[in-house]
């Protein structure tokens, strides 16, 4: 049976993940439209390391009732399931992809460096998550 306590805590930590989903969605896109402002290694960076980030936080945000590593391991599969479905070049899907939305959800084409962004991102993300929700 779930306490009371257990519920309160499950919604405000859903408050506390939904936040961290949508200020990590205007980092990365602020990270895209300013990022002439930023130092090159940044600029060329941030924005799959932040995506990363907000995959993790919304996973966090759909299954808080389960543990830390099971946010990690769902982000990391969805992370590298979309760069790895970035070799698949059909037309109906670079159709997709040619749209601002979709350009952001399943990128243009398989990049190795993404994955290294992506591990970066989720692993800062659930270091944040454990010092911040503890």
């Amino acid at each position: 049976m779930i306490s009371k306590w257990n519920i309160l805590t499950r919604r405000k930590m859903r408050g506390v993940y939904i936040i961290a989903v949508f200020t990590t969605i205007l980092l990365g896109l602020a990270s895209r439209k300013f990022s002439h402002l930023l130092i090159p290694f940044i600029a060329n960076n941030a924005g799959d390391f932040i995506w990363a980030m907000m995959v993790y936080f919304g996973f966090r945000f759909l299954f808080v009732h389960k543990g830390l590593l099971f946010a990690i391991l769902l982000s990391f599969l969805f992370s590298f399931g979309i760069e790895f479905s970035q070799f698949y070049q059909a037309d109906w899907m670079n159709q997709i992809r040619e749209t601002l939305l979709g350009a952001l959800i399943l990128g243009k084409g398989f990049l190795t460096v993404d994955l290294i962004r992506y591990t970066a991102g989720i692993l800062i993300a659930a270091v944040f998550d454990k010092r911040y929700s503890s």
